[in-house]
């Protein structure tokens, strides 16, 4: 059954309405399908960024190269992300959600298939090419969640949406420590060790090639109707009015984001260090236990997962977005579209991974050296205090959330348009004949035409417009 929303009253958008229409807002069945089918080539793409990391002693083995050069496989998407960002973000803005989701999925099944070919252990740098189409491919995912959830979802279903986005990136990631070290046991002959990876690489180029032909056949730009007010608004908004590099300039000039540009790159940052390293952390103090290394790491994605679908859910009703630590992936990027709006969600989020990537980088390669010449304890305490300082600074950032606002003041406005309609019904009075919207011919008591949206409106909050006489003006609903 499609759901509607109640759709916005007579000036909805000041100045941005086409003349002669009426907004309907209206949830589409097939959101689901689409955030479950992004989730899934997102699940895909993120165990190929830890499927090298969580066995980095079998694969420094196989290719007969450093621990370092291992990491730097793990590395290399955070390094890709950085200078594509913004060319990625802008054919988001102006392109559309299915030409970005076509070329995620693409480049990520295209990166399995080439990693096919480095099953020998001279082939180290066909393996590299490989895990770089991967870390491209990353580029057009890792903005997705809060755009789909913002397009496809009403304004009461966006945090969770985003949450069953990252979802599948953090499912991924706990895969990606899982099955490695099933599939790929530590051999001494190279020959097996070649063939066991070769089962791994071909499960995961299938896998990444049937989610890019379901991508194909499902996947759509948008819904028919918009999904709230907010998005509403947005699609109004014709394209000479944006700018991409103004709407740049206005993020990195807006406080409250910047706050959180650097307290979410802090906490991700610590997150994609922790993961890259786990394995060398486990290995060196309990050798040959890979498997064991493989299932800690599951356990703190899994964790991670428990909180992100928690605090999803938990913000929809709430919007405390500031009062949350754990699942702050898709926290991160639902708090900027909050923060932001009306900017494009993809372009907040982009950021906000941008600070993660260069933070990643950072603690990546920082605790790698101070584990090398101090211990795993004290390469810890170096996350720990980034993590401690990231905490205090999230205090600071203002709630300042502007889109749940916009919604509320179109709703209201709404209200106020059913009471004056109400009124002028009860009074026997003609409606003004509104140029911004459709009419049709509602048969009350006393034959007026009344506005589509104010009619709409009122069936769907149970307002009755077939009116007694002497009715007084209706009150908002608690």
């Amino acid at each position: 059954m499609v759901q509607q929303e109640p759709a916005g009253a007579p000036g909805l958008a000041e100045g941005e309405a086409a003349a002669g229409t009426a907004v309907e807002v209206r949830l589409s069945r097939r959101r689901w399908a689409v955030v479950l089918l992004f989730s899934s080539y997102s699940l895909c793409n993120a165990f190929q960024w830890i499927q090298y990391g969580s066995i980095n002693n079998v694969f420094t083995r196989f290719y007969g190269v450093s621990a370092f050069a291992i990491d730097w496989l793990s590395m290399c998407y955070m390094v890709t992300y950085i200078p594509l960002l913004f060319p990625v973000a802008w054919l988001l803005d102006k392109r559309g959600l299915r030409l970005i989701a076509l070329a995620g999925s693409a480049l990520n099944a295209l990166g399995a298939w080439v990693k096919l070919g480095s099953l020998k252990p001279q082939l180290f740098p066909v393996t590299v090419l490989g895990q770089v189409i991967c870390s491209i491919a990353q580029v057009f995912i890792l903005g997705m969640p809060s755009c789909i959830a913002s397009v496809w979802f009403s304004s009461h279903e966006v945090s969770t949406a985003c949450s069953v986005a990252v979802f599948g990136n953090q499912l991924g990631i706990a895969l990606g420590f899982l099955v490695p070290p099933v599939l790929v046991p530590n051999l001494e002959d190279l020959e097996k060790l070649a063939y066991h990876i070769s089962i791994m690489f071909f499960m995961t180029a299938g896998v990444a090639t049937a989610l890019f032909i379901l991508v194909v056949i499902v996947f759509k730009e948008k819904p028919l109707h918009p999904p709230s007010r907010a998005q509403a608004l947005v699609q109004s908004r014709t394209t000479e009015e944006y700018s991409y590099v103004q709407s740049i300039r206005r993020l990195l000039h807006n406080a409250n984001f910047l706050l959180l540009m650097v307290t979410y790159g802090l906490n991700v940052g610590c997150f994609y260090a922790l993961s890259t390293l786990l394995n060398r952390m486990v290995i060196h103090h309990y050798p040959g236990e890979e498997v064991n290394a493989g299932r800690i790491g599951l356990t703190i994605i899994l964790s991670g997962m428990v909180g992100a679908l928690i605090s999803g859910i938990w913000l929809d009703r709430t919007k405390t977005y500031k009062f949350f630590m754990t699942g702050y992936l898709p926290l991160g990027f639902e708090f900027a579209a909050e923060l932001t709006y009306p900017e494009s969600e993809g372009t907040s989020s982009g950021l906000l991974n941008v600070s993660a990537q260069i933070f990643g980088i950072a603690f990546t390669i920082s605790q790698g050296q101070i584990m090398d010449h101090f211990g795993t304890k004290a390469g810890n305490l170096f996350l720990c205090s980034f993590l401690f300082l990231g905490t205090i600074m999230t205090a600071f950032i203002k709630a300042d959330l502007r889109r749940q606002q916009a919604n509320l003041d179109n709703e209201q406005m709404c209200y106020d348009s059913v009471a004056v309609t109400r009124r002028r019904l009860t009074l026997g009075c003609e409606l003004p004949k509104d140029a911004e919207l459709s009419l049709c011919r509602h048969h009350t008591s006393h034959g007026n035409t009344v506005p589509l949206a104010v009619y709409s409106f009122c069936v769907t909050v149970g307002f009755p417009l077939s009116l007694p006489s002497g009715g007084a003006i209706p009150q908002r609903r608690k």
